[in-house]
């Protein structure tokens, strides 16, 4: 038996003549490489309308307020650089004769199409006439309304902002309006600056 416990010795540590080092030898260190890295998220805006695609004032009221079915839903949403001053939403029409009645020509004036706007800060929360310029080369003079306008900081750069508008025809100041199918478009655009 001690031979054999001898000769297992003896294997083993010829063995352990051909094995490499490792444990008490350090690898050592290649030379640092880099890899630069660049990225960019570019500044958007968008709107989108949910919802209804068309407001009807049915029927319409002579000489009374007659408001429109159903509201608009709108959705604005940007990624901003935090210098820059602020988002506004604006409300246009292209003429100062917001509806038309083709055969007419009668129209129903921009001072008698009244909007307001439901939502975050800087709403108008209360009916107001299309009858406003924005700054910013947005609509046309006297035939746009500013729906809101947000201030933009660190905390609100990127933000989806969800508002209803609510529009009515006002006809209490045109007793004689004449009877006719009227038909016009609001434009809906944001602007930052």
């Amino acid at each position: 038996m001690r031979s054999i416990t001898c000769k297992l010795f003896m294997l083993l540590f010829a063995v352990a003549l051909f094995l490499p080092a490792t444990a008490s030898a350090q690898i050592p260190l290649t030379g640092v490489q880099s890899v630069g890295l660049s990225a960019n998220l570019p500044e958007s805006l968008t709107i989108s309308l949910t919802g209804a695609s068309s407001v009807t004032f049915n029927p319409l009221l002579p000489a009374g307020v007659t408001a429109g079915i159903p509201s608009v839903g709108v959705q604005t949403t940007w990624v901003l650089n935090p210098s820059r001053g602020s988002v506004k939403l604006v409300g246009y029409f292209s003429s100062v004769h917001a509806l038309t009645e083709p055969t007419g020509p009668s129209y129903i004036d921009v001072a008698n199409v009244l909007g307001k706007l439901t939502g975050g800060t800087g709403s108008t929360t209360v009916f107001t006439p299309f009858t406003g310029t924005v700054t910013g080369g947005i609509g046309i003079a006297g035939a746009s309304l500013l729906l809101f306008e947000e201030s933009i900081s660190g905390t609100n750069k990127n933000r989806n902002r969800i508002d209803t508008l609510d529009l009515e025809i006002d006809l209490t100041s045109v007793p004689q309006q004449p009877a006719g199918a009227y038909t016009g478009t609001l434009n809906i655009q944001a602007i930052v600056l």
